[in-house]
């Protein structure tokens, strides 16, 4: 099987990375939506797909990609450079703290599809456990940070399972929630992942939902819509 993933403005090479290209990154990148946002941080870019979604949706945007972990640092670095957006995208490896240290940059647009098994038991790779596994000092540290680094009108946009998703919220910090998009697989299934978009602004929350099939192997007209432009099957 290759391991290349075709986009359709943009190709993954995903060999050397433990996390693969999936529907997590795919539907964040895609809903996250904007009003041209002109900085973006893409924290655990693995494979670098929505730094690369997101460079392809705002075509003016500097999109600044963070990897902890070395293998997948470099292969995100090498899909950046392979791909029409390169110009637009740099790779650091770091972890958030790190990337942050004597940093003042600001954003509009803070990204991420994190490690979220929460204190669970270790994948036998090291590098998939790095990538799936984490505690909630990662989340304390993304929403500090974001909450110094993002603009006043910025926005942190993340995809959660529903009790990490609760765990988060309850977190202190300057930044509430102002949408959620829940996921559901089927019309009548219960929603297995949410996205919330977090904002310095106090508003009433929205929710919203999207359903991915509507059938077993058809995908919802809301789906392929959403994706169109980006996936070649559509």
């Amino acid at each position: 099987m290759s391991s290349i993933f075709h986009f359709k403005q943009f190709r993954i090479d995903q060999a050397n990375c433990a996390m693969k290209v999936n529907t997590d990154g795919v539907l964040l990148a895609a809903l996250a939506d904007f009003n041209n946002p002109a900085k973006i941080l893409d924290v655990g870019t693995g494979t670098g797909l929505i730094a690369l979604m997101l460079a392809q949706k705002y075509i003016s945007a500097i999109v600044h990609a963070v990897e902890i972990d070395q293998n997948a640092a470099d292969t995100a670095k090498l899909n950046f450079l392979n791909s029409p957006f390169s110009n637009r995208i740099i790779l650091f490896h770091s972890s958030i703290k790190e990337y942050f240290t004597d940093n003042n940059k600001q954003y509009d647009l803070i990204i991420s599809n994190p490690p979220f098994f929460i204190n669970s038991l270790s994948s036998k790779s090291a590098e998939k456990s790095v990538a799936r596994h984490t505690d909630l000092s990662f989340f304390e540290v993304l929403l500090t940070e974001s909450s110094k680094h993002l603009d006043q009108s910025g926005h942190l946009c993340i995809i959660l399972p529903l009790e990490t998703a609760e765990m988060v919220k309850r977190m202190v910090s300057g930044l509430k929630v102002q949408k959620e998009i829940l996921i559901y697989s089927f019309p009548e299934s219960k929603p297995h992942r949410t996205i919330m978009i977090m904002g310095f602004e106090t508003l009433v929350p929205v929710e919203q939902g999207l359903v991915i099939y509507e059938s077993k192997g058809v995908y919802s007209a809301a789906y392929r819509n959403l994706l169109k432009d980006y996936l070649t099957i559509f």
